[in-house]
């Protein structure tokens, strides 16, 4: 099992979530909620209204998001939602336990760091950078900017 942390639209009650539960391409079971340790820009870009934590640590806010233990099946499957090694890249990151649902042994407890995946990206056209930055993202928050599902686009 590996740890992801998710910030985007595969957050509960979010567009994607729905392939998070669905045991056909793996399993992915929910351990709580936590931030980046280190500060990055998430932006809202592109024609699709995507999501996006551009690789640059120490500029930004400290994302928030969700941590979830998922098998090497599931890996894979969000690998290639993600457009992983293209459109995003598959880092580990240090995440900060904000909530902690997790159990079994050897589980971090509801305090303190954990290295987790993320889907971030260095490859982005420059002009994201100039883009507003979020601390979360809610695909029908305040930014005004819908996202468009993958079978709409």
């Amino acid at each position: 099992m590996a740890r992801v942390f998710v910030y985007g639209t595969l957050k509960k009650g979010q567009p994607n979530y729905k392939h998070m539960v669905n045991t056909a391409k793996g399993l992915a079971r929910f351990q709580g909620r936590g931030r980046t340790v280190e500060k990055y820009p998430l932006v809202i870009a592109g024609k699709y209204n995507i999501p996006y934590m551009l690789n640059i640590p120490g500029t930004g806010h400290h994302i928030a998001g969700e941590i979830y233990s998922v098998d090497e099946q599931m890996l894979q499957f969000l690998d290639e939602f993600e457009g992983c090694p293209d459109m995003y890249q598959r880092t580990l990151m240090r995440i900060q336990v904000v909530e902690w649902e997790g159990k079994g042994a050897g589980e971090a407890r509801a305090e303190g760091e954990l290295e987790c995946f993320v889907y971030s990206t260095a490859t982005y056209p420059p002009e994201w950078v100039g883009l507003p930055y979020h601390d979360s993202y809610d695909s029908s928050g305040k930014h005004g900017l819908a996202y468009v599902l993958r079978e709409s686009r």
